[in-house]
């Protein structure tokens, strides 16, 4: 058993199905990683692993139901698809069945192609970059800490209907933080990649030294209503939040931000004074994403029942203005609305945008620069107010320059709220969510600025 190709599971789980129809995909992942503290290398290390999800779809009688079961490594396939049966036949009908995709969607991949992995070598470049640094931060009389991650998946999903689909996702990940000897400061800078071939140490410890210059002076500020710049990253964790609410069925049962008072969503009304669009794309260059949709589980935002449906690019807001929410193919049956499936990758650009952070920055008469926010937690669905913290870092802007280092805030904001109030963007980069950044890291985003951000209280968080 364990010298069977993902592809031969995939066939062998199909041919030993007795239900209506079924679904399998097989996921091949390997990761390399490497961490340090304290200006040296502490651990690295490589893995390799595989899982296989079967779901079975049985019609009882009273409507379809399906029932996924999920293994590591390979299991006694026969077993593992009686279990996903027996699971279908104890679940009772689905409410979100339709029709099992039978077309083949645009970038299904080689079917028989070996899965991509990844390895240590993806660090060669890495690495003895990483020393450099270390060596110009122990020169100045500073600490870095931090890790770089990457792993690749393949997938191969094959289902009743004749799919055969596969896709290679390459991820990436660096986090850098600069700290004092005494942990009295502390700075962060990260990036997500695809190969860590575009990922430049030079500029990520540049950026952090910059940072842990600045912060030298210390400043008490209360809390208030304070003129913020907040950073890509920054954005990247505010608008994932916004994303992963758009589902169009909670909007049009009253659930969430985007319910329209009195009935309905919020589709077509205007949430932004800037014109600012919020994208999605599979084939955004340097984001890449799979191009269909592969769901072990059904939620308000993707259904067992869409395996292998495309994902086609889409504007969730455009110009400003909301054009779409997330939609399974069965609710939109249901409300007439076309299905849009969620894409695994977010672009906020505002096209008229011409300014750099840098600009911004010296154009701020007085305000806040922000580094990164964390601990994120909602507070209120009804207007997605969202409370955290923020963290590494909170500058003070005074006459276009960065004048030293702020305590630390909680906030509550919320991100649609924000997109109404932003009354500048600048240019749009690929950037690395913090808070997010075990779920999320293919996002890009401008800086934004927000006259009045709701610093609420004062943390003592460093």
């Amino acid at each position: 058993m364990t010298q069977y190709r993902a592809q031969e599971i995939v066939e062998r789980a199909l041919a030993a199905s007795t239900a209506d129809d079924q679904i399998t995909f097989v996921v091949e992942s390997s990761e390399a990683n490497l961490r340090w503290a304290g200006n040296s290398l502490t651990t690295n290390g490589a893995m390799r692993s595989r899982s296989v999800v079967v779901i079975s779809f049985v019609d009882g009688g009273k409507g379809m139901a399906a029932g996924t079961v999920s293994r590591t490594g390979t299991p006694d396939i026969g077993a593992l698809v009686a279990a996903s049966e027996q699971a279908a036949r104890d679940a009772g009908p689905a409410e979100d069945a339709v029709p099992l995709v039978s077309e083949k969607p645009p970038g299904a991949g080689d079917w028989d192609a070996d899965p991509a992995s990844t390895s240590i070598e993806v660090f060669a470049d890495f690495a003895p970059a990483l020393g450099q640094a270390f060596g110009e931060a122990r020169d100045r009389g500073e600490l870095l800490f931090g890790f770089a991650e990457h792993s690749m998946e393949t997938t191969y999903l094959g289902s009743s209907t004749g799919l055969r689909l596969r896709h290679d996702q390459p991820t990436g990940r660096v986090e850098l933080n600069g700290k004092s000897p005494d942990f009295s400061r502390s700075v962060w800078a990260g990036t997500g990649t695809r190969d860590f071939r575009d990922v430049s140490v030079p500029d990520l410890a540049a950026d952090v030294a910059r940072k842990m210059a600045w912060s030298q002076r210390r400043i008490e500020l209360p809390a208030g209503r304070y003129e913020t710049l907040l950073p890509p990253s920054a954005v990247s964790d505010l608008m994932i939040y916004l994303y992963w609410t758009m589902e169009a069925r909670d909007a049009d049962e009253g659930r969430n931000v985007f319910a329209k008072p009195g009935g309905g969503n919020r589709v077509g009304e205007r949430l932004a004074h800037l014109p600012l669009t919020l994208r999605s794309d599979p084939a955004a260059p340097g984001l890449e994403a799979a191009p269909f949709q592969v769901v072990g589980a059904s939620s308000g935002t993707a259904s067992v029942f869409d395996n292998g449906m495309a994902t086609p690019a889409v504007e969730w807001i455009s110009g400003g203005t909301l054009t779409n929410l997330i939609r399974p193919r069965a609710w939109a049956l249901k409300t007439t609305a076309p299905a849009t499936a969620a894409v695994d990758n977010l672009i906020l650009e505002d096209p008229t945008a011409t300014a750099t952070q840098e600009e911004m920055l010296a154009s701020t008469e007085r305000g806040l620069l922000l580094t990164t926010l964390w601990y994120i937690r909602e507070v209120d669905p009804q207007t997605l107010l969202l409370t955290g913290l923020t963290r590494d870092g909170v500058f003070l802007v005074e006459g276009g320059e960065v004048t030293g280092a702020v305590n630390n805030f909680r906030f509550n904001e919320s991100p649609v709220d924000l997109l109404g109030r932003a009354v500048q963007a600048g240019t749009t980069e690929r950037t690395l969510p913090r808070e997010w950044n075990d779920w999320f890291t293919r996002t890009a985003m401008p800086t934004l600025r927000v006259p009045d951000f709701n610093m609420s209280s004062v943390s003592p968080a460093s």
